[in-house]
């Protein structure tokens, strides 16, 4: 059975009215950027977003990936406690300030993993949870595999200036979501602003994410991570949420400054939420169009998509947007409904093209005998007549 492409702009332009021009793009400093909107699953910018890159402080993202999964299966409580080594007491950059005699709890060292960035805190989780940094820095690589993250790999638990420790833009944005997406009852431990051990070193007690510390307007930011060393530049996993719950999620590195970090993150957020809006195009069930029926009751069965289809288009001007249905058909009876035979592709001005698949909107039972023995003479004498027209004159 042949593939069936064909143009369905008209068949649901009831339902896709028309969208706004081309975007226009956003023009970063960062040596990479990668820009994601939540809701519907649109990449809004693609700066060597896939480029291993040494992430600084930014991986500690994946240490606390590996602590919300282990609470979340119950092999850690936030109660728990772990000794602190001498080599944690002795991490240089960034720190929590524990000492030898300390037993901090998991939910202070996330506290100071997440807030104070401290790399002596996620030595504690490491040692604590594997045995060695050098075991769970294996752990969190293989971990990242199995979630996806392909250009990821890791020689520590915090950063630390290493060659073996990089990540691309595009896995640390997969790992936020999943943070976001999978742990809401930790994930506000991410827009805390402050903390302070054991009133040690109050100084170092503010979160360095730049977008928590803005007020008002129609957003708010809620984490997640900033990262800075001299070979890195300065960086930031970050996510806002408008008021209507539309979120964004955002990565940027290789920054020359804080300044200019919390200046182009700003200015990232605006674009996203400025540029773009959500807008359902498709209803669920809403018939799209039909597909040809081999050997069934009915010659015909209506595509629908089996939800509300919500898509980002661009904000500004007008213009129409483009859909295509394609199939392999005729489709063969039985059919039953909801089986998913089709995939409609909409193509915005500006953004990749979007794929929803498309389901029997009926069940189709397969044809009688004589239905079927009328169908076959049918394809018999079409295919007949073909030959014949075909065939060259005597």
């Amino acid at each position: 059975m042949p593939l069936r492409r064909f143009r369905a702009l008209q068949a649901i332009a009831a339902v896709i009215i028309a969208c706004a021009a081309p975007a226009k793009a956003f023009e970063t400093e960062a040596r990479a950027a990668w820009v994601y909107d939540v809701s519907t699953h649109t990449v809004l910018l693609d700066k060597n977003a896939t480029e291993p890159l040494p992430p600084a402080s930014m991986s500690k993202l994946m240490t606390i990936n590996m602590v919300f999964e282990a609470l979340q299966s119950g092999r850690l409580q936030m109660s728990d406690t772990f000794p602190v080594s001498e080599k944690a007491w002795k991490m240089g950059g960034s720190k929590m300030f524990v000492k030898p005699d300390d037993r901090p709890t998991i939910e202070e060292l996330l506290h100071g993993i997440i807030i104070n960035s401290g790399n002596d805190a996620c030595v504690v989780v490491a040692e604590g949870m594997a045995g060695s940094e050098e075991a769970f820095a294996r752990l969190m690589t293989e971990r990242a595999r199995e979630l996806g993250m392909t250009h990821s790999s890791f020689a520590n638990a915090s950063g630390w200036p290493d060659p073996g420790q990089r990540m691309s833009l595009e896995d640390l944005g997969i790992l936020a979501v999943r943070l976001i997406e999978e742990y809401p009852e930790y994930y506000p431990m991410f827009a805390m602003t402050g903390f302070v051990y054991k009133d040690r070193v109050p100084s170092n007690s503010e979160n360095r994410n730049p977008l928590l510390r803005i007020k008002g307007g129609d957003w708010k930011a809620d984490g997640l991570k900033t990262g800075h060393t001299e070979e890195a530049g300065y960086g930031l996993v970050g996510s806002a949420v408008k008021d209507d719950g539309r979120r964004v999620v955002f990565v940027i590195t290789g920054l020359a400054n804080d300044a200019a970090r919390a200046r182009e993150s700003e200015a990232i957020v605006n674009w996203a939420f400025r540029q773009f809006a959500a807008k359902t195009v498709v209803t669920g069930g809403t018939r799209v169009t039909e597909a040809n029926v081999f050997m069934g009751e009915s010659s015909k069965v209506g595509l629908v998509p089996a939800k509300d289809l919500k898509l980002l288009v661009p904000t500004m001007g007008q213009t129409s947007l483009e859909a295509e249905v394609v199939y392999t058909g005729p489709v063969p009876a039985p059919i039953e409904a909801g089986a998913e035979l089709a995939e409609l592709i909409i193509r915005v001005p500006g953004l990749p093209d979007h794929r929803v698949p498309l389901v029997a909107e009926t069940s189709v039972p397969k044809a009688g005998f004589l239905r079927r023995l009328s169908t076959t003479a049918g394809v018999l004498w079409s295919k007949h007549v073909a030959g014949e027209a075909a065939s060259p004159a005597s």
